[in-house]
């Protein structure tokens, strides 16, 4: 499933090619996913920042990524994707946890995070983890693979949230589970209130496993897995943006009211 490293580093644009999870048939040549039926997020999207928000030693000491994958339920064997991994540091986490039998894929939008942390996996060795560059809609990952897909502060910077959210279904092996961690405050200020989440996510057909606190990561971690049958793109309804958003339930075919 995964690529070798060290291919990544003479061309990040063989990870592109190598790997689409999703519907190209919704998707033109550009990359542009206007007009493919999907809503639109009803909320600002904040702008991508370095992913350096605080320092590698600082969020060791808290435990937060021994924390996160704890409670997420990673262990050795499992293969995990890195959704937004920006300069790594979940990334090589994950490599250690899953250990020689495991593998992590770890997938951002931006080129020179993607060839920073390539040149950083080479660096340190970790054999079971590979990179690759993904669309702002489309994390473009191998279908029916994933134990688990970590989405760590970038939810709130996915501007087109339930074209991404239908893309990454595919990806989940049987019993995969999504993974969020991300503040408890609005979009534009680099968060997501925890209603808005769960209706987004359930508009897709995601329905929320759990929502912990989560005070070492700045917010909460929630937990959920798709059920039932994907929703038809034209099918799926915007949530209203705001702290008191509703979740909403679907109906068998994937229509919300």
């Amino acid at each position: 499933m995964s690529l070798p490293v060290r291919p990544l580093l003479l061309g990040v644009t063989l990870l592109l090619a190598a790997c689409d999870g999703g519907s190209p048939g919704l998707r033109n040549e550009s990359g542009d996913s206007s007009n493919t039926g999907f809503p639109a997020a009803d909320r600002p999207v904040a702008t991508i920042v370095s992913s350096r928000w605080s320092n590698e030693e600082a969020r060791d000491r808290l435990n937060e990524a021994g924390k996160v994958m704890d409670l997420a339920g990673i262990k050795p064997g499992m293969t995990v994707a890195d959704i937004g991994a920006g300069e790594g540091y979940y990334t090589i986490r994950l490599g250690q946890r899953v250990g020689a039998k495991g593998r992590v894929v770890a997938e951002d939008i931006v080129p020179d995070y993607i060839s920073q942390l390539a040149t950083r996996v080479v660096r340190e060795k970790l054999d079971n983890v590979s990179v690759r560059l993904g669309l702002p809609a489309d994390p473009r990952l191998p279908e029916n693979s994933f134990d688990r897909v970590l989405m760590v502060h970038m939810y709130h910077e996915i501007e087109s949230p339930y074209e991404f959210l239908w893309r990454l279904r595919p990806s989940l092996a049987p019993g995969g589970q999504v993974i969020v961690v991300d503040a408890d405050r609005a979009t534009e200020n680099h968060g997501t209130p925890p209603a808005l989440l769960k209706c987004e996510f359930a508009a897709v057909g995601y329905a929320q496993v759990s929502m912990l606190p989560m005070a070492s990561a700045g917010g909460y971690m929630a937990v959920f897995e798709a059920r039932g049958a994907r929703p038809e793109p034209e099918t799926i309804r915007a949530c209203k943006s705001g702290a008191h958003a509703k979740a909403v339930t679907p109906k068998p075919n994937g229509a919300h009211e």
